[in-house]
């Protein structure tokens, strides 16, 4: 049969299961053992209606303040950042592991092939962790699933956003601005890979919206 080693603990993947299933795997790119999957966890069905934030079905303490300001939160997610998550994380973007782009490239294709009348858009990163990782880590995870996206933001130089308290980065001024001479799509999927205050996702929406996008909706691997 044909082995497969998972991505995240190296060991050989048996699947059980015929010749065509192990060739299938083998088509749609490396991936990770069930033992290493099942450590993340995914969203429950109890979630804050806008935000996809586990554990409460009514509306969250950010969303609330978001709409205090006037903006709208629209967001999906598909793990809680928990443990796993963390690790993954940390081994993909900061260790650059590049290979590790195909973990979530099959749930994150499924999810987004809701969003049929959206263009994706990945969240851009700086000029610097670009040098330094030598990759966008929300493209890596599109490209690892096939999905066609349009890079139409790119990141203005700031700090970076760790160094800062949470006042800080929330007093901090618009982070994106649109590529010269692109041509806008109505509606827009904004991705990026972890969602936390929301900040991020709402700066980018905020200046499509500005250049005249009728809709956008924002989607992260993990909240």
């Amino acid at each position: 049969g044909i082995m497969t080693e998972c991505l995240l603990c190296k060991e050989q993947i048996k699947e059980k299961g015929s010749f065509l299933q192990l060739f299938l795997l083998k088509k749609e790119g490396p991936s990770c053992c069930s033992t290493c999957y099942q450590k993340f966890e995914c969203i429950s069905e109890e979630h804050c209606p806008q935000c996809f934030r586990n554990g409460k079905s009514d509306l969250c303490t950010d969303c609330q303040k978001w709409e205090k300001e006037g903006n709208q939160v629209q967001h999906q997610s598909l793990f809680t950042y928990n443990e796993a998550m963390k690790n993954y994380f940390s081994q993909y973007k900061f260790q650059g592991d590049y290979a590790l782009r195909f973990v979530f490239a099959k749930a994150t294709k499924k999810a987004v092939k809701m969003f049929r009348e959206h263009t994706i858009v990945p969240i851009p990163v700086s000029n610097e962790k670009f040098q330094v990782r030598g990759f966008n880590q929300v493209q890596g995870i599109l490209d690892a699933g096939n999905l066609s996206y349009r890079n139409i933001l790119e990141k203005k130089d700031t700090l970076a956003q760790s160094s800062k308290t949470r006042e800080e980065r929330l007093q901090t001024q618009q982070a994106f601005k649109i590529k010269n001479g692109v041509d806008l799509p109505d509606k827009i999927l904004l991705v990026d890979d972890i969602y936390t205050t929301g900040k991020t996702l709402q700066l980018a929406k905020q200046i499509l919206l500005e250049a005249g996008v009728k809709e956008i909706l924002t989607f992260s691997i993990a909240r």
